[in-house]
């Protein structure tokens, strides 16, 4: 008969335990067990059971058998299950329990990844010791890890972004193809697409996959630069150089010697400052304000704009030869409605994060706003989806977000109908349309639009498609 024992401390109330045996007697002794210890618990009785969980949601530890077909007594299935939850999430603890131990089957559990090793019939409180222990190893684990990345972030000055890129959908494959080949380059780039779509967050990853990445990434939005204090903020001053100059300032220029300078809302900078950013990118010399000695640089630029920016330079908005100079590799951006399949988990991202930070529990979210989020149209894309999860956040009770909590306006469609479409949306909407009728043939695509080769490209690149 399992022994009596004290109440755990705090540090395993509300710890999601996964719990995996093929009879149900056992399942049912275990789930009062720990609900005792208020933990949340799930139970399945086959190694499918336990995949199909870990990929729905997180857990703070596993608790499997290892044996699953009634007289088989190798822990064979259970081995093999090790190796299936090493892939799926290599830090999660797991504990292993048989009827049938052996000194050897522990220790080839524990070579596959397992934490512990329980023998049935079990004693409540090594259980639960073993449970706790690996548990505060689990969540320490990755606190470390969690620290670690916002560590690096804040060393890129941004604390607040994506570690790396959710993009797992169709659409964004290109985008992280070109970052795995142009990223370790110190070529120019320039990443286009709409407001929100995250072109700082691939600005950061272009910047890690760089020889540069232990040096600093030094980020501008200079398109929010006035043209009076654009100079001295890229290229510095010294003191005297103007009226409120009372000290010398280096600029972000040299900041980002030997590392990189990104430039936000490039398409927004005057005509006499995209003069003097030309002549930085053709030589790597610039003076600060107020001084006459030429200062040398090694900066790699990678900039963005949310403009159509071929269409400035048609309409002398914008010098083609600074444009050039700019976009020796361009990264265009689709927009969040055009790679829903990231959506889910960029919400489970942001939702972790805004928790965090608001000291919340919750869990996930219900199925109903998982549909919410799919039907959205996300006309701000990402960064609006971050501020809905924010709101729901500060909103919700938990310990699922629920539709009210995001405060998404209407039903939007995936597919809206074409009158609630502008003509540039149409336009676009028609195109891919046809690229996917003719499996991504530009020449098919165009002779069914009517259009010349040259035409649809021109589209393709104003649309980012």
């Amino acid at each position: 008969m399992p022994t009596p024992t004290e109440t755990l401390t705090p540090t395993m109330h509300a710890a999601r335990v996964l719990v995996a045996d093929d009879q149900s007697d056992v399942l049912e002794a275990l789930r009062l067990l720990l609900k005792g210890e208020r933990c949340e618990v799930e139970t399945t009785r086959s190694p499918a059971g336990v995949a199909q969980a870990l990929q729905r949601q997180s857990f703070d530890a596993l608790l499997i058998d290892l044996n699953y077909t009634r007289d088989t007594t190798s822990g064979q299935e259970g081995l093999d299950l090790l190796k299936t939850i090493q892939a799926i999430d290599p830090g999660l603890p797991v504990i292993v329990m048989t009827a049938w131990g052996s000194v050897e089957l522990a220790v080839e559990a524990m070579r596959r990844g397992a934490r512990d090793f329980v023998q049935k019939p079990w004693e409540n409180a090594r259980l639960l010791a073993i449970l706790k222990t690996q548990v505060e190893l689990g969540r320490a684990l990755k606190r470390t890890q969690r620290l670690e990345a916002e560590n690096a972030l804040l060393r890129d000055g941004e604390a607040a972004a994506l570690p790396d890129l959710i993009a797992e959908s169709p659409a964004m494959r290109p985008v992280m193809q070109l970052i795995a080949r142009v990223g370790p380059s110190d070529a120019n780039v320039l990443v286009t697409g709409e407001n929100g779509t995250g072109k700082g967050v691939v600005a950061r990853a272009l910047h890690a996959r760089s020889a540069r990445a232990t040096r600093p990434l030094v980020v501008v939005n200079a398109g929010g630069l006035s043209e009076g204090v654009f100079e001295s903020e890229l290229f510095g001053h010294v003191r005297g150089a103007f009226t409120d100059a009372r000290t010398d300032r280096v600029g972000r220029f040299d900041l980002a010697d030997g590392g990189t300078l990104f430039l936000d809302e490039i398409a927004n900078i005057s005509p006499a400052m995209q003069a003097k950013l030309l002549r930085v990118l053709e030589t790597g010399e610039f003076e600060p304000v107020g001084s006459s000695r030429t200062r040398k640089v090694s900066a790699r630029v990678i900039s963005a704009t949310n403009a159509d920016i071929a269409a400035d330079v048609e309409a002398g908005r914008f010098r083609r030869d600074l444009l050039f100079r700019l976009n020796t590799i361009e990264i265009p951006l689709p927009p969040l409605r055009e790679r829903r399949e990231d959506i889910p988990a960029l919400a489970r991202f942001f939702l972790e994060r805004h928790a965090r930070k608001a000291r919340k529990d919750f869990t996930g979210f219900d199925e109903a706003a998982v549909r919410a989020l799919l039907e959205h149209r996300w006309p701000g894309n990402v960064r609006e989806l971050d501020h809905a999860i924010e709101r729901a956040v500060l909103m919700g009770e938990g310990p699922h977000i629920r539709p009210v909590d995001l405060g998404l306006k209407g039903k939007d469609p995936a597919r809206p109908a074409i009158e609630d479409l502008s003509l540039e949306e149409v336009e676009a909407f028609l195109i891919r349309k046809a690229l996917e009728r003719h499996g991504g043939n530009v020449s098919q695509a165009a002779t069914a639009l009517g259009l010349s080769r040259s035409a649809l490209y021109r589209r393709l690149q104003r649309h980012g498609l």
